[in-house]
């Protein structure tokens, strides 16, 4: 079993104990360094980071194979990957990038099986005399179309 096998086992033994977490991405370099990245559907504490990092690192032999291991959260610019993150970031403000480069800087509405729908308010010209009026607008955006999204943090 090579090095990524195993620790791909312990990753998928380690989310079987915390449920709550899931895996968004592992590297292995070819030094052998190992950098886990997690997220979690209420968040990621350190204590998260710390029990992953033990799960992987009490079940391998460093004098096996010696290692570095690395497990950190996916930081707050990281793009979204999978319906989970979505879910969590209902009522957030995303910017939203399609294959068709459309942009979009809207409040997740919701998140079904295959798609996302996107909402906003836009000042519009009125259709009948002078002034502007509020509209709220809507796009519901297939998840194969997603090219990136990203939570838009704000103070």
């Amino acid at each position: 079993m090579t090095l990524k096998q195993k620790v791909q086992e312990l990753i998928t033994q380690a989310f079987e104990q915390y449920p709550e977490l899931f895996l968004i991405d592992f590297t292995i370099s070819s030094d052998n360094k190992i950098l886990v990245t997690i997220d979690g559907d209420y968040g990621v504490t350190l204590q998260d980071c710390i029990n992953v990092s033990r799960a992987i690192e009490h079940n391998l032999d460093r004098e096996e194979e010696d290692f570095a291991l690395e497990v950190a959260s996916a930081g707050a610019t990281t793009a979204l990957k999978f319906i989970r993150q979505y879910n969590k970031n209902i009522g957030r403000k995303l910017k939203v990038v399609t294959l068709e480069q459309e942009k979009y800087e809207a409040i997740l509405d919701s998140v079904a099986e295959n798609s996302i729908v996107l909402k906003w308010k836009s000042r519009e010209p009125k259709p009948v005399g002078k002034g502007k009026v509020t509209v709220e607008k809507e796009v519901e955006i297939p998840f194969e179309k997603i090219k990136e999204a990203i939570v838009v943090i704000s103070f």
